[in-house]
């Protein structure tokens, strides 16, 4: 699943989009699959190569999501181009794989900054920008980390973890606005994410992903489906949710 053209369903049309971390991987192919269906998108990713995305209806934004007014920024941009705000997706992540021992304060803010406070500013944001709408969608990018304990991530597990705590306390907070706040617990999904991490981050992940019952890693597409879901109007009655997309690892745990 990689191209992305006019004839699917046209879910979110007319809707306007911000989307993080959407350079590469999960980002990337929410950015686009959200365009292809018909909705209006800022994607935003601190990588220059976002711009790579620009055409009608997609504006990138070089940013970095941890500085100070980046999320006011962001959604600014999206009022200021296409009138309003009905989707943020919160998708940039980062990892550092230390023990707890070996691991920096540095080590961990970096990874909270980006995993969970820089989302929690674009929450706070989007929601402003929402409110006078009286609707709106938020999907939070989490892990099924989230929910288990793996040696060497504390501090992507602990910023995941955080996430969906947000995403469940933030929509019970909004949903008398009209804005459903929801998450998906993904998975193995064959991305650059642990380039840093191994020699090669995409088939480690795909190796890793035979693990899960279903037998393999996810494509980033398969997320975006779900992501698109979430930020349609058939998905009108979920919130505080976080779907698990990760090939029945969570099913497996005790």
């Amino acid at each position: 699943m990689t191209d992305f053209n006019h004839t699917l369903p046209q879910e979110v049309a007319g809707k306007v989009a911000l989307v993080t971390g959407a350079a590469s991987g999960i980002g990337k192919a929410i950015a686009l699959m959200l365009h292809a269906r018909g909705a209006k998108v800022i994607a935003e990713d601190l990588n220059p190569a976002v711009e790579e995305l620009a055409r009608p209806d997609l504006v990138p934004l070089v940013a970095d999501i941890t500085k100070d007014g980046a999320a006011e920024r962001a959604v600014g941009l999206a009022v200021e181009q296409f009138g309003r705000l009905d989707i943020l997706v919160n998708n940039a992540g980062i990892i550092i794989n230390k023990a707890v021992i070996d691991m920096s304060r540095d080590d961990w803010e970096k990874i909270q900054a980006v995993n969970a406070t820089a989302a929690f500013l674009h929450c706070r944001e989007a929601v402003k920008a929402m409110i006078p709408n009286k609707s709106g969608a938020i999907v939070n990018i989490a892990s099924y980390a989230s929910y288990f304990a793996f040696p060497t991530i504390a501090a992507y597990t602990a910023s995941k973890g955080a996430l969906a705590q947000l995403t469940r306390t933030l929509a019970l907070e909004v949903i008398e606005h009209g804005i459903r706040v929801n998450a998906i617990g993904v998975g193995d999904v064959v991305t650059n994410i642990l380039n840093d991490v191994v020699e090669d981050g995409p088939g480690f992940l795909a190796q890793h992903g035979e693990a899960a019952p279903i037998g393999r890693a996810a494509q980033p597409e398969e997320i975006a489906e779900i992501v698109t879901f979430l930020a349609s109007e058939r998905a009108s009655f979920m919130v505080g949710s976080v779907v698990m997309a990760d090939g029945g690892m969570t099913v497996t745990a005790g």
